[in-house]
């Protein structure tokens, strides 16, 4: 491990030596030559493993950055977890500003500004290993996504030169005052007001912002407020420093209970006219965009704690003997250490594919002309769809890694004195905030029919073509299965014909009227995001294979198949519910031999799959692989 001094230096030499320009960059740019997939467009194209990017193809100066950050997580936070807990006076700012002096908090901020100006892909993997911080992951990605990047993406010339050197630092702490009493998923309806003052100068904020964390310790506030009687919110930047800003005490939460919560209440703040965000009404397109790069890094987010939680896991499992051997040897132990890691690895798999696609359309644009600021933007809001997959699936993932590290534990899991308990009640709010589950689901569903009606995605086509399939007779040719994964791609081709299918048929049944239909839309939204998750550890584990060989790459081919296997039924059963949310009689027979004919697999001996990768970890007392160390 490097030590915090060479941490300090390793940061710094990125920003001196212009990171942005070296070998990743460079690899980046050779990649917009392959044909890119648009957002969703996953679901109608086959995607080739040439034509992904995988984490094992970070260069070595993403792992050193990588191995760099997790050196301040074990020297600056893990010794202090208790004072984070019980939030110390002063000690999270101080982790802030330290993360700042190692360049942290301006990964994405561009040279310019006072940042390191690196890659899209390079801010998730910070973002995945900052998560294994604990509450800090919450201070740290409140702060450098939805607290700065409303100023990097839509802030005036002046406004980034004045705030986003200070937030790069962190000499200034920001946060991000969005959601009120009233108004959570339905964030326009907030009652937050905006009046201008008599001399014209000022915007007069009044109103009351809740949940909204660093708020304890924020120098700079993001705040949407509507402008007289608008119908739509408007952004603006307040400082500490204008006044009319008083603070609740801390809330007292379930989980992440080192990260300062409060609620914020503006009383006539006065905000210079020019301190407004982007246009008058323009504050809810704001906050839905950056939303977007918060789903997707809160994805990303959840990698390494998972990782952590099943090495724990896998160690305690070793040491703990129970009948006279190691509670690792008993094949329920296994079943769950092998599930743990084929589901993360599956998460990793889907958002280092999504953030380099991010990436590369990043680049083009600005290849064709587009301002920094602008092509990001337009390369996060074309990809909505997987940044939500990504969000919804990394966090449900977590959920179901901290419970099942409980579970391994025993009794000892239930004990605040073991490792488990913070662990579990910090992931619960991964899917509650940046938009709660349930919302992304009906969103990614509706994002994609909204790009289908728009013409961005053929999505009507390749549904009739499958409606047409249905009722056709039944190829009886045998597939060429020889190449690598080439039975697994199949699986997921034909999963996607199921999720045609059902969307095709939701669609026609109810027209308009389907944005009602919320189990509907969650249950295609689950089989979307099988297909997503599956496709991603397929095409990186084909991949590997090239890389390592087959024996080489054993372990990934049996977490894949394993994942596969699982996401086979998960988007059966959520295929079948949802035809028969509104299918009736024949039609609802025909659809249910079409579900049970695209989700038709050769069965596998998940016994053993689990069983061999299991082993292996038991072997290394730890996560199946480490990248970055």
């Amino acid at each position: 491990m490097h030590t915090i001094f060479l941490s300090i230096f390793v940061m710094h030499a990125y920003y001196l030596t212009h990171f942005i320009t070296s070998k990743a960059h460079k690899n980046m740019e050779a990649t917009l030559e392959k044909e890119a997939l648009k957002g969703g467009e996953f679901l109608v194209k086959e995607s080739q493993a040439d034509d992904i990017f995988i984490p094992e193809e970070f260069t070595e100066e993403q792992k050193m950055m990588a191995a760099a950050t997790y050196d301040f997580i074990r020297k600056e936070i893990d010794p202090h977890v208790e004072r984070m807990e019980h939030q110390e006076p002063g000690f999270m700012p101080s982790l802030m500003s330290k993360a700042g002096e190692l360049g942290l908090l301006g990964v994405n901020v561009p040279e310019e500004y006072g940042g390191m100006g690196m890659s899209f892909n390079t801010g998730m993997l910070i973002a995945d290993v900052v998560g294994i911080g604990g509450s800090f992951s919450t201070a740290y990605g409140a702060h450098t996504g939805i607290g700065t990047l409303p100023i990097l993406y839509y802030g005036t010339e002046e406004q980034k030169k004045k705030y986003l050197p200070l937030l790069a630092s962190g000499e200034w702490k920001a946060c991000y005052c969005l959601t009120e009493p009233d108004a959570g998923s339905d964030a326009n309806s907030g009652k937050t007001t905006a009046k201008l003052s008599a001399d014209g100068k000022h915007y007069l904020i009044n109103g009351q912002k809740m949940w909204i964390s660093n708020a304890g310790f924020a120098d700079l506030f993001i705040v949407f407020a509507k402008i007289d009687n608008d119908k739509k919110l408007t952004a603006f930047i307040a400082e500490k420093t204008f006044g009319g800003i008083t603070l609740n005490d801390e809330e007292k939460k379930l989980g992440i209970k080192g990260s300062s919560t409060r609620q914020v209440f503006f009383n006539d703040c006065p905000i210079p006219v020019e301190n407004m965000l982007s246009e008058r009404e323009n504050g809810f397109k704001i906050a839905v965009n950056v939303l977007n790069v918060g789903r997707i890094k809160l994805g990303a987010g959840v990698i390494a704690g998972c990782k952590e939680v099943i090495s724990i896991a896998t160690n305690y499992a070793n040491q703990r003997k129970q009948f006279g051997v190691p509670i690792s040897s008993f094949g329920a132990i296994q079943t769950k250490l092998a599930k743990m890691a084929a589901k993360t690895y599956a998460t990793e798999s889907a958002a280092y594919r999504a953030g380099q696609d991010i990436d590369n359309l990043i680049t083009k644009f600005e290849s064709e002309g587009l301002s920094h600021s602008e092509a990001k933007l337009r390369g996060v809001e074309q990809y909505a769809v997987e940044c939500a997959i990504i969000k919804i699936h990394g966090s449900e993932v977590l959920d179901y890694v901290v419970d099942e590290g409980v579970q391994v534990y025993g009794g000892m899991g239930f004990s605040e004195e073991g490792p488990m308990a913070r662990p579990y009640r910090d992931a619960r709010i991964a899917r509650i905030y940046e938009g709660t589950n349930e919302i992304n689901r009906m969103l990614l569903v509706g994002m994609m029919f909204k790009k289908a009606m728009k013409g961005e995605l053929d999505l009507f086509g390749p549904a009739m073509a499958v409606g047409k399939e249905l009722v056709g007779i039944p190829s009886f040719e045998s597939p060429d299965l020889s190449a690598p994964m080439a039975a697994e791609k199949l699986v997921v081709k034909n999963l996607k014909k199921a999720v045609l299918m059902v969307a095709g048929k939701a669609a026609e049944t109810f027209g308009p009227g389907l944005d009602n239909e919320q189990e509907v839309l969650m249950s295609v939204a689950d089989m979307l995001i099988e297909v997503y998750a599956a496709e991603s550890a397929i095409l990186r584990t084909e991949k590997l294979m090239k890389l390592y060989g087959e024996t080489g790459a054993q372990v990934y081919i049996d977490m894949t198949r394993l994942y596969l296997a699982e996401a086979v039924q998960k988007v059966k059963n959520a295929g079948d519910e949802a035809v028969a949310c509104f299918a009736t009689g024949d039609e609802l027979k025909v659809m249910l031999m079409g579900m049970k004919r695209f989700t038709k697999v050769e069965p596998f001996n998940t016994k053993e799959l689990r069983r061999a990768i299991a082993a292996h970890m038991i072997k290394v007392d730890a996560f199946p692989y480490n990248l970055y160390s």
